[in-house]
């Protein structure tokens, strides 16, 4: 499968965001994530980093 899992860099840590992403849409105030059974998650953030063979999306909060 290619879904990958996405986190929210808090500091050092990286928390658990949503699983089995398969999709992510950019918006002007941030990404809509959709997962594997179509759930969707809004988030005021931004990618950081992303590690496709690790199946790691990892996000950084933005402010408005």
């Amino acid at each position: 499968m290619c879904e990958a899992n996405a986190y929210l860099k808090d500091g050092e840590n990286d928390i658990l965001f949503m699983e089995s992403v398969d999709t992510i849409e950019p918006y002007e105030n941030g990404l809509k994530l959709v997962d594997i059974f179509g759930k969707q998650k809004f988030i005021q953030a931004k990618i950081k980093d992303m590690a496709l063979l690790n199946h790691r999306i990892i996000l950084e909060k933005t402010e408005l």
